[in-house]
């Protein structure tokens, strides 16, 4: 017997944290990054689409979904309450952060797609949170679909393909 999928689609600046058989979603990443947090004891995941590295770089903050170092916690604390997970369970996955117009960097400065993916480890790595993989960096936009039933996370891309994660 086969099971359907919900989908949930997670815009820009957007999370969502569901458990059980559900597809959560984020089409378009360039510079921004994806960030995927899954218990698989409890079958709860979180999925980010985090658009700059931190606040002191925005006018607008009211939004934690915008920023790795407010929307992290916020997810972790959804996860628990769904499905009672455990912070020793939680881990990591993160797509993104390309350089959709590096000809644009000047000086030789990170461009913003880096400095996102930067971010991003730091705040996983202050939240002891492990970073099982990436696919990070580059020229190319992605697409996610993060799978809730057994944590994989497909990356799509016009340019490279698709792969799992």
């Amino acid at each position: 017997m086969t099971t359907s999928l919900i989908e949930v689609r997670v815009k820009v600046a957007d999370f969502a944290v569901r458990q059980g058989d559900v597809v959560l979603t984020t089409i378009g990443l360039g510079s921004c990054v994806a960030i995927a947090l899954y218990d698989r004891e409890a079958r709860v995941g979180g999925l980010a689409h985090i658009l700059l590295p931190s606040p002191s770089m925005s006018r607008e903050t009211a939004n934690p979904a915008k920023f790795p170092e407010t929307i992290v916690p916020v997810m972790r604390d959804e996860m628990r309450r769904l499905g009672s997970a455990s912070d020793a369970h939680v881990s990591a996955k993160i797509v993104g952060g390309a350089s959709m117009f590096g000809q644009l960097t000047t000086g030789g400065g990170i461009n913003v797609g880096e400095r996102n993916v930067a971010a991003t480890r730091e705040v996983l790595a202050a939240a002891g949170i492990p970073l099982l993989a990436d696919d990070t960096g580059l020229d190319y936009g992605r697409s996610v679909y993060f799978f809730l039933d057994d944590g994989r996370v497909e990356v799509r891309s016009l340019k490279k393909g698709d792969r799992v994660i």
